[in-house]
C-alpha cells in the first residue's frame, strides 16, 4: 500500500515538472530583479541558520532534493517536485526511500555532484558525522532516519527506524539545501557553493548582496534572470519609499503592514500586493523550569487571560487567524478545526475566559490586593514590543502584575535559550507546515529551540505515533489531540498566526507567496515583463 501511494506521488511530480519545464512562449531572458533586504545575515550557512533573512538570499544558490512547486500557493505533499533528486520510491513498508538522482549537475566550481554530497549533508545535519555545525536547529527533523546508504555516483537510500512519510516534506523544505562535502563549512558561512540557479557574485556588507546567473545550471533554459540584487535598507520606512519609487521590485517577504499597504495602494495602484499567511507566530512562552510557571493551573490563567481576537483586529488590523499549533485551516493542511479550537483555553468569551482564571487566581491566594508580580521580556523589535505591551494589559485582568523588560536583539536568542526569563512574548516561524517539524522542532523535551522547556514524555511518544502513521486522516486525528493537549497544557499558548503582504510590480511574473514564509526563493521560474 505504501509503495502503490508514493509510486502514484512520483509520477505525478514528474508529470508537473515537465510541465513546469514546457514554460509558456510569452516568457523573457534576460534584466536583474532588484529585491528589497533588511539586513546582511549573519552566515549565509543554511543549516545553521532560521532566519528568513538567510533564506531569501541563500535559495537561489542552492537546490534540494526535492522541492515545494514555486507555483503553487498552498503547499503540501501532493505539491512537492523533483530536484536533484529525479525521482523517489519507497520501500520496506515505508522504512526506506531512494533517491536517484540527477546526471551531469555541477557545483558552481564545476565539480560533480554526487551521492557522497547527499549523504554527507544530511549526515552533517542529523549530527552523525565528524563535522559539526555550530548551531544545528533542525537535527531533530532527521532523528529518524538511521542510516544514509550510497549506491554509486546517483542513488541514495535514507533507512528509516519507523515509517515517516513526512521526510519528503522535511527535505523539499527551503532550508533543506544540499552541502558540497569537498567545500569545508566556514567558506559556507560567508559565502556559498550550490548547484543553483545563480551564483555568488559580490556581497558588499551593509549595502547589496549580487547575484549572478549560473550558466551551467541542470535545468535547461533556467533561469531566465541575468542576475538578483538585494538591496539591504534596515529601516522599514526607507524600504516602503523605496519601493515606491521603483527603486526595486520586490518586496521583503511579507514586510508590507496594513498601514503601509493602504500607502502604497494610493501611490502605486498597479503595485500587486500578495496577501498570504506565513507559518509565523506570536507566542507566549512560560517557563515551566521554574516557579511560578511550572505551574500548569498559572499557565492556564495566562492562556485564559488573552484575547486573541482583540490582538488580531486591534494590533494587527485583522492580518492574522488564531490558532493552535499548526497553521489554522484552511490556510494550512493540519491545523484545528474551528470546533476544536472553541475547546482552547483564551478562544472562548473573553469576559468568560478571564472569570475562569480568577476562580483559579483566587484557588492559589491571589487577588486584587495581591496579584502575581511577574516580569515579560521581549525582544527590542516593534513587531515583539507590540504583542509584548498587549500582553502586560491582559495580564492585568486576572490579577497578573508585569513589569516589561526590552532584551537588545543581539541578547535576545542567547537570553531565551538560556531560559533566563520567566514568561516572554516571541515570534516562531516553522519552516513547514508539518507535524514533524512544528512538533519535533518546538515541544520535544530535548530540542534546542523547545524554548519553555515544556516536557511530556507521553505525548512525546505520541509525536512518534503521528510521524509513522501512514494512513492521512489516521495522521490527521492524532495531530489534533496532540495539538489540543498542547494548548490545555499552556506548553506554548499561541497568540496568532501572521498574514501579511508582499509586494512587488506586475512585471515581476511567476512568482507568488506560499502560506509558509520559507520556501519560495529558488527564483528560476520568475521572469520580468518589461519593455
Amino acid at each position: 500500500m505504501i509503495r502503490a501511494k508514493n509510486t502514484v506521488a512520483m509520477v505525478t511530480a514528474l508529470l508537473w515538472l515537465q510541465l513546469w519545464a514546457s514554460g509558456a512562449a510569452a516568457q523573457k531572458f534576460g534584466g536583474t530583479l532588484v529585491a528589497l533586504h533588511q539586513e546582511q545575515p549573519q552566515s549565509l550557512s543554511a543549516h545553521e541558520n532560521t532566519s528568513i533573512s538567510a533564506v531569501f538570499i541563500y535559495m537561489p544558490m542552492y537546490n534540494n532534493l526535492a522541492l515545494y512547486d514555486p507555483l503553487k500557493a498552498k503547499e503540501s505533499i501532493e505539491t512537492i517536485l523533483p530536484e536533484l533528486g529525479s525521482s523517489w520510491s519507497w520501500g520496506e513498508g515505508g522504512k526506506a526511500v531512494t533517491f536517484k538522482l540527477r546526471e551531469g549537475v555541477k557545483w558552481h566550481d564545476g565539480k560533480p555532484f554526487t551521492a557522497a554530497d547527499v549523504k554527507y549533508t544530511f549526515d552533517l545535519v542529523r549530527g552523525a558525522s565528524k563535522t559539526r555545525l555550530k548551531l544545528n536547529p533542525r537535527r531533530g527533523w532527521y532523528a529518524n532516519v538511521q542510516e544514509i546508504i550510497t549506491n554509486g555516483d546517483h542513488e541514495v537510500t535514507f533507512k528509516l527506524k519507523h515509517p515517516q512519510p513526512a521526510l519528503l516534506a522535511l527535505l523539499a523544505a527551503g532550508h533543506s539545501v544540499v552541502y558540497p562535502a569537498h567545500v569545508p563549512l566556514a567558506d559556507l558561512r560567508t559565502g556559498a557553493m550550490g548547484t543553483g540557479p545563480f551564483k555568488l557574485k559580490r556581497l558588499d556588507p551593509e549595502k547589496s548582496i549580487d547575484l549572478e546567473r549560473n550558466p551551467d545550471y541542470w535545468f535547461k533554459n533556467r533561469p531566465y534572470l541575468d542576475g538578483v540584487r538585494y538591496v539591504i535598507i534596515r529601516n522599514r520606512g526607507s524600504r516602503t519609499a523605496a519601493l515606491q519609487a521603483n527603486q526595486a521590485d520586490l518586496s521583503f517577504p511579507y514586510d508590507i503592514t496594513d498601514a503601509i499597504h493602504q500607502q502604497l495602494s494610493a501611490a502605486v495602484p498597479t503595485l500587486v500586493m500578495d496577501k498570504n499567511s506565513s507559518n509565523v507566530s506570536s507566542n507566549l512562552l512560560m517557563n515551566t523550569s521554574k516557579p511560578p510557571f511550572n505551574d500548569v493551573r498559572l499557565r492556564r490563567v495566562a492562556a485564559l487571560a488573552l484575547d486573541r481576537q482583540a490582538l488580531i483586529k486591534g494590533a494587527f488590523k485583522g492580518l492574522g487567524v488564531a490558532g493552535g499549533a499548526m497553521l489554522p485551516q484552511p490556510l494550512g493542511v493540519w491545523g484545528l478545526s474551528a470546533e476544536d479550537l472553541r475547546q482552547v483555553p483564551g478562544m472562548g468569551d473573553p469576559a468568560q475566559e478571564r472569570e475562569k482564571a480568577r476562580a483559579i487566581m483566587r484557588e492559589l491566594g491571589y487577588g486584587p490586593g495581591n496579584p502575581l508580580r511577574i516580569t515579560v521580556s521581549t525582544r527590542a523589535v516593534s513587531s515583539y514590543v507590540d504583542v509584548a505591551i498587549w500582553v502586560v494589559e491582559q495580564l492585568q485582568h486576572v490579577w497578573i502584575d508585569a513589569t516589561l523588560e526590552q532584551v537588545e536583539s543581539g541578547r535576545w536568542n542567547g537570553q531565551r535559550s538560556r531560559m533566563e526569563y520567566t514568561l516572554a512574548a516571541n515570534l516562531t516561524g516553522a519552516a513547514a507546515d508539518e507535524p514533524d517539524v512544528v512538533f519535533f522542532e518546538g515541544y520535544a523535551c530535548d530540542s534546542p529551540r523547545n524554548y519553555s522547556r515544556y516536557c511530556n514524555r507521553a505525548l512525546e511518544q505520541k509525536f512518534v505515533e503521528q510521524s509513522a502513521e501512514m494512513d492521512p486522516a489516521k495522521r490527521l486525528k492524532l495531530v489534533h489531540e496532540i495539538d489540543l493537549q498542547l494548548q490545555e497544557d499552556g506548553a506554548r499558548p499561541m497568540l496568532r498566526h501572521a498574514v501579511g503582504y508582499t509586494a512587488y510590480y506586475p512585471y515581476v511574473k511567476n512568482f507568488l507567496t506560499h502560506q509558509v514564509l520559507y520556501s519560495n526563493y529558488r527564483f528560476q521560474e520568475l521572469w520580468l515583463d518589461k519593455p
